[in-house]
């Protein structure tokens, strides 16, 4: 039971919460017993989740998909550490690196992961595109 105390217009009223029930209270004013409806709370809006397909725009930098992926060392190929989706692709075929220079970013669990070289050499193969999803140990780029 909540009590308060208030003067407007010079006026005083002494006002009792006596109760709650949904959206009706059980108030008291001045010793005068009244049911008060409340407005109910707005539920709170569920936002919608809006995926837009990404589709796939080879350009000239780019390994040619799939059939010709059969013969790319794979071995010599910079994996994805995690699932995530490309957000950048930082080197083109033909590129040189050096260990330690970041290839590709792979954002994962809402974080931007800089994927670097393991050695260095030149960029033979990029395996992905950007806004493409990955899995674990999916082969980016490779470097030979």
């Amino acid at each position: 039971m909540k009590e308060y105390k208030y003067t407007i217009n010079g006026n005083k009223y002494e006002v009792t919460i006596a109760g709650i029930e949904d959206n009706i209270a059980n108030v008291v004013v001045n010793g005068e017993e009244y049911k008060v409806e409340m407005e109910k709370e707005p539920e709170p809006q569920k936002k919608k989740v809006v995926v837009k397909p990404v589709a796939p725009q080879p350009t000239a930098t780019q390994a040619p998909a799939s059939g010709s992926n059969a013969r790319v060392n794979m071995n010599n190929a910079v994996k994805a550490p995690l699932p995530g989706v490309i957000t950048e692709i930082k080197v083109a075929v033909g590129d040189e690196v050096k260990a330690g220079d970041t290839v590709v970013v792979l954002e994962a669990m809402k974080m931007a992961n800089n994927l670097d070289a393991e050695k260095g050499g030149k960029v033979t193969a990029v395996l992905v595109q950007e806004g493409e999803s990955v899995m674990e140990d999916t082969p980016l780029v490779v470097i030979e």
